[in-house]
Formats: C-alpha cells, structure tokens, sequence
C-alpha cells in the first residue's frame, strides 16, 4: 500500500529509506546532501564501491549504517541519473524514467529477496532528476504498490517534522 505524507523522511521509521542518485553523485544536494551529514560513512563506502564495481543507471546499492539510537538504517541508493563525463568536476545529468524504471524494480526484487517490511522514499527522481512526478508517480505504483507492505512517499519535505507514517 501506498501512503503519500508530508514531513523529513530522515525521520522515518521505515525499515530503509530509498532515494535516487547519480552513478558518481557528489551527495551535495537535497535528500543525498542530508544522508551525506548524517551518514559520513555510506558516502566513503558509495566512492569505493563504484572503483570496484562501477554500476550502471537504473542499478541499486545497499547500505545499512547505525542511527543515532543504535537501531539499524537501511538506505536503498537508486542509480536513476548518469554523469556528464567522467571528470571529477562533472555533474549528474538529468534522469530517464526507462532508468528510474530499471531501478525501482530492482527496488520491488530487493524487497521480496530480502523480506523488507516497509520502505520511504522522497518524490523520485524529480529534484536533481529534473522528471515530472506525474511520469513517475506510476511507475512507483506499478512496482511498489502490490509488494503488500508500506511504501510512504513523503510528497512534501518538513525538516524536523515526523510525518503520520501509520506503521505502528
């Protein structure tokens, strides 16, 4: 089911939060610039990932870190945008849906492989991305809609407002 919200989704109690980024994004922007400050780590962890294995647009990466309850975060990085070159100073190009396609049903596969229980994600894609969240608001239904647990999209951001997620 899926449950549209206002709020910061960092505040989410959702078993992991999935969010969209380049393949050799900076995190230097919105909800990746956040997860950034919040998770120094995944950012070091995303850089040597991508050396070893350079995954492609429309691929997933996995982090789990710790959150400053010692309870265990999970964020799901989907790789919706490229890069304008391989230059350091280079920045992320604008998202295709065919690749926010490809990654939000890795997202659906990774949830039933790993018996995920629920997910949170922001207006995908459509910031940095540059979409229209009407071409991809479907896409989120058709993948994530029939998975049978929560998917809350935080439609609005409110720094420091918990939003009314309804999993308790």
């Amino acid at each position: 089911m899926i449950r549209e919200v206002e709020g910061d989704i960092l505040l989410s109690e959702a078993q992991v939060i999935a969010h969209g980024i380049a393949t050799q994004d900076p995190f230097d922007s919105g909800l990746a610039l956040a997860l950034r400050e919040r998770f120094p780590s995944m950012v070091k962890d995303y850089r040597h990932a991508m050396r070893a294995n350079a995954p492609d647009t429309g691929d997933v990466w996995v982090w789990r870190g710790v959150n400053e309850d010692g309870s265990v975060r999970g964020i799901v990085n989907l790789l919706t945008q490229g890069m304008q070159s391989q230059d350091k100073a280079a920045r992320p190009v604008k998202a295709k849906l065919e690749d926010v396609n490809r990654a939000l049903r890795a997202l659906a596969k990774l949830v039933q492989d790993e018996g995920i229980k629920s997910v949170a994600l922001p207006r995908l894609a459509t910031g940095v991305g540059a979409l229209d969240w009407a071409e991809v608001k479907p896409l989120i239904q058709q993948h994530l809609g029939g998975l049978g647990i929560p998917v809350i999209v935080y439609e609005v951001y409110r720094k420091g407002e918990k939003a009314d997620e309804k999993l308790a």
